[in-house]
């Protein structure tokens, strides 16, 4: 996996892995790889973030959520938006991948699998229920822009795809 630079101080990790993605609360924005610094300057924490996609209507809500978090913790924050390098779903992380299809959404499978997969009708998508590549795409747009809706042949189960970003 690709992992851009991070410059986060680690006496705020803990605070910020209880911050979740307010759109997949099983993920920590730490496990989406949104956070992309946070230190501590002058007693203030500042905190860096990318958006999973431009325009992505979470971005408020999350840095309202860092934000809270810090306060709740005794820190005054500043929380800014950047978008270079542009975010990728290379970034989330293992654990956040194994909360995905906990959750019941099929993590990403990397940018040539998914070609194949929403342009070819190739079956690569495992089902986050039953585990089976038996599945087909209903739809190029799930619950969010950044998913694709799926249905897996031999469980029937409808789930989500989260469409790989790079």
């Amino acid at each position: 996996m690709i992992e851009a630079e991070q410059n986060i101080d680690v006496k705020l990790i803990a605070i910020l892995e209880k911050v979740s993605d307010p759109e997949i609360p099983v993920l920590s924005i730490m496990d989406m790889g949104v956070v992309r610094s946070a230190f501590i300057e002058n007693g203030v924490v500042k905190v860096q973030i990318t958006p999973t996609y431009s325009g992505c209507p979470a971005m408020d809500v999350i840095g309202d959520d860092i934000k809270a978090a810090l306060k709740l913790a005794g820190f005054e924050s500043e929380v800014e938006l950047i978008l270079a390098p542009a975010w990728t779903t290379d970034w989330i992380t293992p654990r956040g991948r194994k909360a995905l299809e906990d959750y019941g959404i099929a993590a990403p499978l990397g940018e040539e699998a998914d070609k194949d997969v929403l342009l070819h009708g190739k079956r690569l998508v495992k089902c986050p229920q039953c585990g089976s590549t038996n599945t087909k795409m209903i739809s190029q747009f799930g619950s969010t822009a950044c998913k694709a809706q799926f249905q897996c042949n031999d469980c029937q189960e409808p789930f989500d795809y989260f469409k790989c970003l790079k």
